[in-house]
This record gives structure tokens, sequence and C-alpha cells, in this order.
């Protein structure tokens, strides 16, 4: 049977719809336990209403009323997982479709089919700023393109015991060395001090011109690499991305990697992104993996202890708000009063965790991690 361009795209899409609860790829890599991403997630997918069934039937309905040209941006955006630049996907917004007894809008249903099948209300859902329809209010086309939205990070209240970084652990090691850079070949330097402050001390000494934060690179105790500037208002911080510029760190060689650091820069894949926006910095986890991230500005201004929240693959996280920053006083806190007035950091591991219930109590002991040094000035 002679069969069209455009039903052949439908079911290449279809084929590369987002898999549900109870796959093997969808539990291992957009669940967990514990977190600041869990609880809505699991439950949701389980009350999804409609069956497969009517689930492809819809959506079979609707993508053969979308232009091929459209079919086509939405192919590339889907099977690359995000990993190639795709343009926006403009359709109109004031659709509503029906599935079992709820209706979605378009744009909803589709980013339940290709990117979150437990998805349930756009609410939970934020546009990357690389969108047309980005800070646009209700406009008469909306872009569907899955792969420009990202899932909201909700912080639990109270935060999961386990996440809780307690003030002796941000304390250096007794015999940990001092950190004095050395010069390397590159003409980089290399660091030990375990907290990394002394990369804000050499940002505050070399005179860098207007950038609004540096990003620090660091394998278990050692910095690899340069500190890289960001003068741009996003970053992508990756391994490997089919259409990446940024800060790639497949390309930082280091001398004796341990096995386990190996392992986990694979995992980094399409890494994160990061992006000053008006109400703060967004980090939007691109990878298939979960990162965890230590910040200031996501405390209860009251704790006196600071937290480490996972955040899960497609999920994005306020870390740090200017404001919130700048009002903040901890006279009793390690970190805060060794801040130098350069500005303040957020911490981001890649794939493993740290803290209290992990055999990892410092950060300087996963395999792979950030230091993101804001220029508050």
């Amino acid at each position: 049977m002679f069969r069209t361009k455009r039903s052949g795209l439908v079911r290449r899409l279809w084929r590369s719809r987002a898999p549900v609860e109870g796959d093997g790829e969808a539990d291992s890599r957009t669940h967990g336990s514990g977190g600041c991403c869990m609880g809505k997630s699991t439950k949701a997918a389980k009350s999804n209403p409609g069956t497969e069934a009517e689930l492809k039937a819809l959506t079979h309905s609707i993508l053969k009323k979308i232009k091929e040209k459209q079919l086509e941006v939405l192919l590339q955006a889907v099977e690359s997982k995000g990993g190639a630049r795709s343009p926006c996907l403009l359709l109109p917004s004031k659709v509503d479709t029906k599935l079992g007894q709820q209706s979605y809008s378009l744009p909803l249903l589709l980013y339940k089919v290709f990117r979150w099948p437990d998805l349930r209300h756009s609410s939970e859902l934020k546009r990357l700023s690389c969108c047309e329809s980005y800070g646009k209010i209700n406009p008469e086309l909306v872009c569907c393109n899955p792969h420009h939205m990202s899932r909201l990070c909700e912080l639990e209240s109270p935060p999961p015991p386990y996440s809780r970084y307690p003030m002796d652990f941000l304390k250096p090691p007794a015999d940990s060395p001092d950190s004095v850079p050395t010069s390397t070949e590159t003409g980089g330097t290399t660091y030990s001090a375990p907290v990394g402050l002394s990369d804000s001390q050499a940002l505050q000494e070399s005179g860098e011109q207007a950038h609004w934060c540096v990003v620090a690179y660091w394998e278990e105790k050692t910095r690899v690499g340069r500190l890289y500037s960001v003068q741009e208002p996003s970053l992508d911080i990756f391994y490997d991305l089919p259409q990446g510029n940024g800060f790639c760190l497949g390309q930082l060689s280091s001398d004796n990697r341990s096995q386990l650091v190996q392992m986990v820069r694979a995992k980094i894949g399409y890494g994160i992104q990061l992006t000053r926006e008006q109400d703060g910095v967004w980090v939007y986890n691109r990878s298939c993996y979960p990162i965890f991230i230590k910040s200031a500005t996501l405390d209860n201004p009251d704790s006196r202890t600071l937290l480490v929240h996972k955040v899960f693959p497609g999920f994005s996280i306020k870390a740090f708000d200017f404001e919130k920053a700048n009002s903040l006083q901890r006279p009793n806190d390690h970190e805060f009063t060794q801040q130098p007035r350069t500005g303040f950091t957020v911490q981001i591991s890649f794939v493993k965790g740290w803290g209290q219930c992990y055999t990892r109590q410092f950060i300087s002991s996963c395999p792979c991690w950030l230091e993101v040094i804001f220029n508050n000035r």
C-alpha cells in the first residue's frame, strides 16, 4: 500500500514517544528515592486517564493535521532528545483535546506524549529561555516543541532528612592541604581546597571583565581546566552534545583519572543548562541522570544548615536568587562568613550525591562536580 511521507513521520514520532510508568528506562532515569522532584511524578502516572489505544488514536489524529515541515521539526527534537537545536513548533494555543474524561490543551498533550506521561497541568512546566514563546502571555500561537520546556522542580517541605548538610561538614578537614595554586603545563591552576573558595579569590585577583559568573569543573579534590567565564545569558555545560556550544567537559584532559571518575564523566551526556533570568539563575538538567545542588538561596532563611537537592532529568530548579542572596545574613554560618566579596557559589554534582546518607560527606569526594561562582557586584 502506498504510504505518504506524512504518515511515515507520524509513525516515527509515535515510536519515539516518552516511556511510561513501568518501563525500565522511565523508572531508572526519571525517578528515584527522595529529593525535591519526587512525589507527584510517581503518583500521577498511575492515574493517567485514557488507555494506550485512545492515546495513540488521539495523537495520530492531531499529528496528521500538522504541516509536514512542522512534523520534521518535532521529529528532530524528539529523536535527538533535545540534543540537536530545533526551531519552535508554533501551533494554536486554544485547541483542546480530550483523553478519557480529562481535557488537555494541544501543547500540554504533546508535552505529555513526548516528554512526561505523568504531566497533568501547565503549572508544572517552565519554558526555556531559548524558546520564542518565552516571556509571552497568552499568544495566539504557542511553541509546542517538547524540548523547549522543562519540568519545575518544587522543593519539599520539610526537606528529606538525608539531604541536610550539617554545619560540621562545612568545615574543611584538619589535615586538608592549604589551597595554594600550582602552575600546570597549560597555564591553568589546580587546587586541593575541599570547598573551593580559593577559586573565588583567584577570580577576584584576575581582573575578569563583564561576566555574571564563572564555572570551575572539579574531579574529586582536583580542579580540571581553567575557570570558564560566562558573559552570555545562557550556558550549556556538557560532556557530549550533538550541537554543543559552551563548556565542553569532554575536552578537558587530566592525568590519573580513577575508573569511577571516567564512568561518571561518560554519564554527564547533555549535561546542564545554566541560565540567568530576571528572577534568578536557573539550572536545567538535560542529562539522563540526576544532578545534586547545594545553594544558600534554596534554603529556609531561618535554617542553620544547607541542603543538598536532587534534581531529576528534564527538571529545572531556580538554583540562585540574587535578591535573596543579598538579604541573607548568617553570622554563624561558616560558608557565609568565609565567602569572598566577589559573590556566592552554587555547587552541582553529576550523578553522585553527597551528605549524611551518602558515603560521600563532602562534595570534594564526588567524582565530577561544578562550582558556579557568581559575580554580585
